[in-house]
């Protein structure tokens, strides 16, 4: 079965397409259509974003359609600083992933040595049955103004976090690291939340 993920970033597609495709769905991207929909993402939180997305593919191509986003939050922060729905989008201004990493480490230098940070996410998926959504946290990191070397593409403030438990950048993380982060970073519960979804379609 084919389903959609509303999505260009290909790390989000990346974290979700071989288990997926394990259980037998093609994970198909709008990178890998004819055309690409203008969707105003004016939603006030991850929930109500992930569904516009999906909502707006699923209306044209009729394919289950995956919607994802997510908001950030950083304590130290004062409200009008607060990325929140506007990760990437600064002062009207979609910013590219090294300039991502410019302005979070800018934030950084100005409020503190570290700042506390939390990534909300919502993801819903519109089918011919309706609609499901699903919406979880990942806990407290760190971000720090010394970025590391390497990167991954279309998840640029990895390499400016730092995850407590392990002290080390997210990017740098072993594959026993990641196993022990697992459960706690909900993948396999989101997957479980996708599976459950498509096969009620």
């Amino acid at each position: 079965m084919k389903v959609l993920f509303a999505t260009t970033n290909p790390a989000k597609v990346g974290k979700y397409k071989e288990a997926l495709e394990e259980n037998g769905i093609e994970l198909i991207t709008i990178n890998d259509l004819n055309f690409k929909l203008s969707i105003e993402e004016n939603g006030k939180n991850a929930i109500e974003n992930a569904y516009i997305k999906a909502k707006a593919y699923y209306d044209v191509t009729k394919i289950p359609t995956i919607g994802m986003d997510n908001n950030l939050f950083i304590e130290e922060l004062p409200e009008e600083k607060q990325p929140g729905t506007h990760v990437r989008r600064v002062n009207g201004k979609q910013l590219s992933d090294d300039e991502m990493i410019e302005y979070y480490t800018n934030l950084v230098k100005e409020y503190g040595e570290k700042l506390t940070a939390k990534w909300v996410y919502g993801m819903v998926i519109c089918s011919d049955n309706g609609v499901e959504q699903y919406k979880w946290e990942k806990d407290h990191f760190y971000f720090v103004d010394k970025p590391c070397q390497t990167r991954i593409e279309g998840y640029p403030l990895d390499s400016i976090s730092i995850m407590p438990e392990f002290n080390k950048y997210f990017t740098e993380l072993t594959e026993e690291d990641k196993k022990q982060y697992k459960k706690k970073d909900n993948t396999d519960n989101v997957i479980e939340f996708i599976l459950n979804s498509i096969n009620r379609v």
